[in-house]
């Protein structure tokens, strides 16, 4: 069993103790938030309600008792998942005092000078994740934070205080029932908007919208309190490189781990490579843009958290930090990365052991070549490929461009990408360029090294340097900045200097 982190002296002794609730908001802003919750989670519940209905309709119609046992076997299979998700094993690997005192001491810490007195374990996970959220252990009730790995390894100590700050000041802003009930109803209802066929959006949109902001202050507030708690600018600092992290897991971590798995590897340095990409200023500032994207594509206000810049420039000035500025050391980090790169590639093995398979092997990431890590992200040449039919990157790049000349890049994003016929009108300009840009730089940069550029990064293969006078190209962003601004002609300028002369017009 976990050992809890509690403010008393005792690391193994549950500190039992209840918490601030914060200021009262009204009884008619309470109901509100009741209704809204209420309202929510009945449209998300509609579709099976009528389908339900007409089961029974059918049962009571129907001469045979088959049609009974249908909408019996549904209520069953919900109540059960229902039970088995509050009762499964506890997420993350177990941090326990002893093996951890100076995380364990963070966090009591923490804990002491925002007057949280819950009993609370500490668990690491190995995505970019950072929660606070109820258990039972030993039928006590108690809290567990999860920290994600990439936040424990890059987070100095001020700004690890700050998102543990942030987590465990959420249950002075958001712990009570009728805060749980608007997450909960806005989560069921935002995944009845995924996918092409979207009829509840019309009732569901300005739900989601009324309730958003009270989502969004309790997580202003809660960033003033890990502020005050940590300092302005470590809180500034946890949040952006938060996003950063989630932003490079996803673009570049998931495609590492993607394609290893198809050729029966794993990459055991995962962690110290992902690293390693973020240092190299192209990739952190295609992740920087990558957040910021995501920032913006919210069509339905299903986010729950607000912009990166808004929640900045809420931030109180609190200067002085009383942390450290150098990221902990984890006394068991080597055992805790082989559980974490475990999880993540979900092998049938037990690291201290190696693979039961002899077909999966290890590979580390840092020693394969540059083309082949290049390889390894996200490459869409043979998207463009097959979407225009050629063999080749330049047969796939020509049309490209001319459709960027003509105005018709659209269709071609389209053919590229058929889903996005079905994106929300309010993000599909969005999604479109990003298809398009996506899709046509890695062949277009392909091209321009077969000309004598270079590829700049290790790690991305959009980025490219000039043979003649060494300017750095982005081709992902110089793309989207033609398609965004109505303006094609540096990419034609640049294809031009680059094109083989049998395809020159």
């Amino acid at each position: 069993m976990d050992a809890p982190i509690s403010t008393e002296a005792e690391a193994d002794t549950d500190a039992g103790i209840g918490t601030g609730t914060g200021t009262g908001t009204g009884e008619d802003r309470r109901a509100r938030e009741w209704l809204l919750g209420l309202a929510m989670l009945m449209l998300a519940w509609l579709p099976r309600t009528v389908a339900g209905t007409g089961l029974v309709v059918v049962f009571f119609l129907s001469d045979t008792g088959w049609a009974a046992a249908v909408p019996l076997f549904l209520m069953a299979t919900g109540i059960s998942r229902a039970v088995m998700a509050a009762h499964g094993p506890l997420p993350g690997r177990a941090v326990r005092p002893a093996d951890e005192p100076e995380l364990a001491e963070l966090v009591r810490d923490v804990a002491e000078r925002l007057g949280f007195r819950e009993p609370l374990l500490v668990r690491i996970v190995p995505v970019v994740q950072a929660s606070l959220g109820p258990a039972k252990v030993a039928g006590v009730r108690t809290r567990v934070l999860l920290l994600g790995l990439p936040l424990l390894r890059n987070l100095t100590e001020a700004q690890l205080a700050s998102v543990i700050a942030h987590e465990l000041a959420h249950e002075r802003h958001v712990g009570d029932r009728r805060h749980d009930l608007l997450r909960y109803s806005r989560a069921v209802l935002a995944e009845r908007l995924d996918g092409r066929f979207r009829p509840l959006a019309p009732l569901a949109a300005p739900l989601l919208r009324a309730s958003q902001p009270l989502l969004w202050r309790a997580e202003t507030a809660a960033d003033a309190d890990a502020a005050r708690i940590a300092g302005t600018e470590a809180t500034a600092e946890a949040l952006r490189l938060a996003g950063l992290l989630h932003a490079a897991f996803e673009g570049l971590g998931e495609g590492w781990l993607s394609a290893l798995a198809e050729e029966d590897t794993w990459p055991e340095d995962f962690y110290d490579a992902l690293d390693a990409a973020l240092s190299d200023p192209y990739v952190a500032r295609r992740a920087a843009r990558a957040a910021a994207e995501e920032d913006a594509v919210d069509p339905y206000a299903t986010a729950d958290h607000p912009p990166l810049d808004h929640r900045v420039a809420a931030l109180p000035a609190h200067v002085e930090s009383p942390y450290g500025t150098a990221p902990l050391t984890l006394r068991t980090g080597p055992d805790v990365e082989a559980w974490c790169v475990l999880e993540l590639t979900r092998l049938d093995w037990d690291p201290g052991e190696g693979p039961r398979d002899d077909e999966v092997s290890p590979v580390r990431l840092l020693d394969l070549p540059d083309s082949r890590l290049r390889e390894l992200g996200f490459d869409t040449r043979l998207v463009l490929l097959d979407a225009v039919g050629g063999d080749s990157s330049t047969e796939a790049v020509a049309p490209a461009v001319d459709a960027l000349a003509d105005g018709t890049w659209t269709r071609l994003a389209r053919r590229i990408e058929p889903s996005l016929r079905w994106a929300p009108a309010t993000v599909r300009p969005a999604l479109t360029r990003s298809v398009l840009a996506g899709a046509v730089s890695p062949p277009f940069a392909e091209v321009l090294c077969t000309a004598g550029w270079t590829y700049t990064s290790r790690w991305l293969t959009t980025v490219v340097t000039a043979p003649d006078d060494g300017r750095v190209v982005d081709l992902h962003e110089l793309l989207d900045q033609a398609v965004r601004g109505g303006d094609p002609e540096p990419v034609r300028t640049l294809w031009a200097s680059a094109e083989p002369k049998e395809w020159a017009v």
